[in-house]
């Protein structure tokens, strides 16, 4: 065979007394034609180089993740145990030098929490940024914008023995917002107070609508607290001019209409009214409307006397005295009416009559001055008089 020379790898396997560490070491041989030549050293000086696990801290754990070996230069940090803090200053952390870890002293101790976060106070900022609080600790909080410092109540905390915060007072108060006073024709309500965060709602009397913000909240101002909103006002309703009527008119009619008000109707003179003779101003959805609609007026039925010739009638008229006369008629004289006298024929004179609420009445007038004699008889009825001719028509018997 030709010379030459070829490595052929050996593994081998050591073991060390260190939990969870198994080193891997492997040894590399040279093989010549002539003689072996041996090259594990450099390997074997590395290996005795590392460190150990790392060592072990009072509640405290260290952080490796995938790292199962510790060369030189190597850092592990450690973490505190539940309930634990790190004390501030102290290191948590140690680094592989010459084969062995550095010092490290304890650096966790037990802590309150992070100081009680309060509705109306913050921490002052001076403690703000701290997170290690062991027995004792004392801090000290400021009132929230909207609230006020109660000076008769303390305003710090102390960590106690049990590591628990102490009980908080309420050493601040909320603001007050000014007081709203009342609303003209409307109401306030105030559900609970007036101080910061609380909200009060409007309304307004039958009659008006709100005009503005229905409800109104406390909030912040700068440095003080006030009302989110304009207060509202109420303003007054009116309903529409009311209806016209046919042949009819309103009575003490006015400019305006509101809430309540009402409306009177009458009709002219021949009319009657039907339906109620008002209508009354009222309120739907914030409008002014009327109750109903308004009355109608409707012309009376009377009944009209076309005038025309007759034959003499014979009337007997209540209240009149009939008396017998000779064969003659006797004739009604009416002022500005002409009226002749013959023994055959009858002239009657006719006069329209106007119209009147009177009840008629039937009258006599005495003989001799110029009016209807026995034999006639006036019906008066308002400012017209009628007269009734009458014929008195006596038979004789001859025998």
């Amino acid at each position: 065979m030709g010379r030459g020379i070829s490595l052929v790898p050996i593994w081998w396997k050591v073991t060390l007394e260190v939990p969870t560490v198994v080193l891997v070491m492997q040894k590399w041989t040279l093989y010549g034609a002539t003689h072996g030549i041996d090259v594990t050293g450099e390997q074997e000086a590395r290996a005795q180089s590392n460190c150990t696990f790392p060592p072990v801290v009072p509640n405290a754990q260290p952080i490796l993740g995938d790292r199962d070996s510790f060369p030189e230069n190597v850092t592990v940090t450690y973490k505190c145990n539940e309930g634990f803090v790190k004390v501030p200053g102290k290191s948590d952390s140690v680094i592989c030098l010459n084969s062995k870890w550095s010092k490290v002293a304890e650096f966790c101790n037990r802590s309150c929490d992070v100081p009680t976060r309060l509705l109306f106070a913050t921490l002052k900022k001076s403690f703000s940024q701290q997170n290690y609080f062991p027995e004792g600790s004392v801090v000290e909080y400021e009132c929230r914008p909207g609230y006020r410092r109660d000076y008769s109540l303390s305003e710090k905390l102390t960590c106690l023995k049990n590591f628990k915060w102490s009980k908080p007072d309420e050493f601040c108060k909320k603001k007050s917002c000014p007081n709203p006073g009342d609303l003209t024709h409307g109401h306030v309500t105030i559900p609970n107070d007036i101080l910061f965060g609380s909200s009060i709602s409007f309304s307004c009397n039958v009659g008006y609508r709100l005009v503005g913000a229905a409800s109104s909240y406390c909030v912040l101002a700068d440095n003080s607290v006030e009302w989110s909103d304009p207060f509202p006002e109420c303003q007054e309703i009116f309903c529409p001019d009311p209806p016209e009527i046919s042949n009819g008119f309103i009575y003490d009619p006015q400019k305006t209409y509101v809430y309540q008000q009402s409306v009177k109707y009458k009709c002219k003179i021949g009319f009657t009214l039907i339906g109620e003779n008002s209508i009354y101003c009222t309120v739907k959805d914030d409008q002014g409307e009327w109750s109903g609609p308004p009355p109608e007026c409707r012309g009376s039925q009377t009944s009209t006397v076309t005038p025309g010739f007759q034959k003499p009638t014979t009337a007997n008229v209540p209240g009149t005295k009939t008396t017998s006369a000779p064969q003659k008629s006797t004739t009604a004289n009416v002022p500005g009416v002409e009226a002749t006298s013959t023994p055959q024929k009858t002239t009657t004179a006719h006069v329209p009559a106007k119209q009147s609420s009177a009840v008629p009445r039937a009258t006599s007038t005495p003989k001799g001055r110029g009016t209807p004699g026995s034999g006639a008889s006036t019906i008066t009825t308002g400012h017209a008089c009628v007269t009734l001719t009458v014929l008195f028509v006596t038979l004789v018997t001859m025998g």
